[in-house]
């Protein structure tokens, strides 16, 4: 499906130059003459990308972008200021704004269009990534996957998840739970670090689930690693007595006390080292598959298909 882009300028030649040529690249484009209308055609149906020209009557692009900016349906359209100003403060006006980029007219069209593919790339890739632990999200997770099952390349699939996470997020909160979210993501990305030559992918599918791309080779020195620094600083994040204790005692729906061991990570680990995999789907199944074995044995620990 094309990118959608939504052009806003009071200059009907400029606005069917611009779509004219846009549309020859394979964009979708929709025009507006004024900053009302663009205001209203945003909040109906966010485009991809918006080219918002800043000298217009009335409504003019910065109060455009500030209220595209302050209203959340609208927060993360990437915008390109279209103007015939040229000063420094203008630029940075826009800027501070939110802006994403800056041309000035007459623009080269060449760079124009360069300009937004480049900025809708940014956007795709900084929207595919979590906001918490600023890791690449689902779909960079398939691409990662995908292009190194298409190379040939013998790799494990490590599916991480956190165990008693939830008892621990209702007892200390979730701005403590944030923190030990992090704390896994940094260790599952400062593992790499053991590895031959650190080529690991590690991405945040969401929550307390985390995905690691490793080099066959590489697994066990990986894996290792996770379990030891992981198990050695979890405890950092519990209640001095209750870390010596060895769990936390959370309250249910009921009324009814029950105590929650110390938060552990399982790893399940699917590799075409020894069967073929064929898609991203077949090895993300075999590495969920083998999660759950991971849950059955108490503590960190990571499970590996053996199977041939």
């Amino acid at each position: 499906m094309s990118d959608r882009i939504l052009v806003v300028d009071d200059d009907p030649d400029i606005l069917q130059f611009v779509q004219m040529n846009l549309e020859l690249d394979g964009f979708l484009v929709e025009t507006v003459q004024s900053g009302r209308e663009a205001i209203e055609r945003a909040n109906e149906n966010p485009p991809d990308l918006m080219l918002l020209d800043i000298m217009m009557p009335e409504t003019d692009g910065l109060t455009v972008l500030r209220r595209l900016r302050s209203d959340p349906p609208t927060a993360s359209i990437p915008v390109i200021m279209l103007t015939a100003r040229s000063l420094a403060e203008d630029r940075v006006k826009g800027l501070d704004l939110g802006a994403d980029d800056y041309i000035t007219k007459p623009f080269d069209l060449d760079e124009l269009v360069a300009r937004v593919r480049t900025v809708m790339r940014r956007s795709q890739q900084m929207r595919d990534l979590s906001p918490l632990t600023g890791l690449p999200g689902n779909f960079r997770i398939s691409d990662a996957l995908e292009s190194r099952l298409a190379a040939g390349r013998e790799i494990a699939v490590v599916h991480a998840d956190l165990d008693n996470f939830k008892a621990f997020n209702d007892h200390y909160g979730f701005l403590r739970g944030d923190t030990v979210i992090k704390f896994t993501a940094r260790i599952l990305t400062n593992a790499a670090k053991v590895t031959e030559d650190g080529d690991v992918f590690v991405g945040h599918v969401g929550g307390d689930d985390f995905v690691a791309i490793v080099p066959a080779e590489d697994l066990k020195v990986y894996c290792d690693t996770v379990v030891t620094t992981f198990d050695d600083g979890i405890l950092d994040f519990y209640d001095t007595a209750e870390a010596l204790q060895g769990y936390i005692e959370v309250t249910d729906r009921r009324g009814e006390r029950h105590a929650y061991p110390i938060c552990s990570l399982s790893m399940g680990v699917a590799t075409n080292e020894n069967r073929e995999i064929a898609s991203e789907w077949e090895a993300s199944s075999i590495a969920s598959e083998m999660k759950e074995v991971a849950k059955s044995v108490p503590g960190t620990n990571y499970q590996v298909d053996r199977r041939t």
